[in-house]
């Protein structure tokens, strides 16, 4: 073998190893995210399916599944950890951290969902606002006059289901948007800063509910069947 012929096998092999990752501001600000929610997330890279993109995948404290689409060919479908990933875009770097992959126990939704229906960003807001409000109410003035611990709080305001929408086309089922979805797309940035950048879609697909807004999307899988539940002038938005 020629010293040309190693050489190029030597950055092929380098090529392989490294994050594929040209949308770094993006993919950047998903990991930051992430890992101000949780220090020791994981993120999934996989091929978006169409062009030279990698949609990155995470799992919140909360338990809903939350992605963004980057540009890039990435390295295929690996997991890595997300502080060691956003450490190597913040330095410059094109390395790959170490695999994760026997970390990441959650199935993800499947790639084909029906919009039921179109949500406007600040109607997704106020309810995420609500829901701050109502927490930190209850954790000042207890609920009933009595004090709640607040994991037992946060659990009920997460569960807590401040929209639903039934579709006019069959199945037309009505699909339950919980807080956990909610907070996922507002508190990874998913909205963005632009009321005109796009309403949030609320999709579904088996069990699997998600919003999707102009920057990701969060999903989450529901255990049981889908019921209609009374939600107005609740506390929690």
């Amino acid at each position: 073998m020629t010293g040309r012929d190693a050489a190029g096998r030597e950055a092929a092999g380098a090529a392989v190893a490294g994050h594929g990752l040209a949308g770094v501001a993006d993919a950047g600000a998903f990991l930051a995210r992430l890992v101000r929610l949780d220090r020791a997330a994981l993120v999934r890279l996989r091929p978006a399916g169409t062009g030279d993109r990698t949609t990155l995948w995470g799992r919140l404290p909360w338990g809903v599944l939350v992605v963004r689409t980057v540009a890039g060919t990435g390295p295929g479908d690996v997991t890595v950890a997300a502080g060691e990933l956003l450490a190597e875009l913040t330095a410059g770097g094109a390395a790959l951290p170490g695999g994760r992959d026997a970390d990441w126990r959650w199935p993800l939704p499947p790639a084909a969902s029906r919009r039921v229906e179109t949500l406007p960003s600040a109607e997704v807001r106020r309810v995420a606002a609500a829901a701050a409000d109502a927490l930190r109410d209850a954790s000042a003035h207890g609920v009933g006059g009595r004090a709640v611990g607040q994991r037992a709080l946060r659990d009920a305001l997460l569960d807590h289901v401040p929209v639903v929408v039934t579709p006019d086309d069959p199945p037309g089922e009505p699909v339950e948007v919980s807080q956990r979805l909610v907070q996922g797309v507002v508190r990874m940035g998913f909205l963005g800063a632009d009321e005109t950048a796009g309403g949030v879609q609320v999709r579904a697909t088996g069990r699997w509910v998600g919003l999707v807004g102009p920057y990701g999307a969060a999903w989450s899988q529901t255990a049981t069947d889908l019921a209609v539940r009374a939600v107005a002038n609740h506390p929690f938005g």
